[in-house]
């Protein structure tokens, strides 16, 4: 489960960020999560809530926007969208394509509570 270690990054991060902002807590984290990153979404949140436990961080809303696939046709420049599996163009069927999108795993906002 490589959820585990990404959340563990992420608790670190957000800990290293609140602290000098002189915060007595996080409230909130928005993540962003591509649909090809291979992360999955509940994982995350399972690790989250273990991770958590005991940090400035406990309780924390984790928001996650999911980020869907974009491909790219390397023959006729169309864009398209990837529904389940890795498919040809649509408009031309070849399989030369390039991923434009939906690899991403980031951090987007911290909100924290201060004094």
């Amino acid at each position: 489960m490589h959820e585990l270690a990404i959340t563990e990054n992420i608790l670190e991060v957000a800990k290293t960020h609140a602290a000098p902002a002189g915060a007595r807590k996080v409230l909130s984290l928005t993540l962003s999560i591509g649909q090809l990153s291979g992360f999955v979404e509940e994982s995350v949140r399972f690790c989250w809530e273990l991770l958590t436990q005991g940090t400035i961080c406990e309780g924390a809303n984790l928001i996650i926007r999911q980020i869907p696939a974009e491909l790219h046709c390397l023959e006729c420049g169309e864009k398209f969208g990837l529904t389940h599996e890795l498919i040809p163009c649509p408009v031309c069927a070849s399989a030369r394509i390039r991923i434009a999108g939906g690899e991403e795993m980031q951090i987007d906002s911290i909100e924290i509570e201060t004094d």
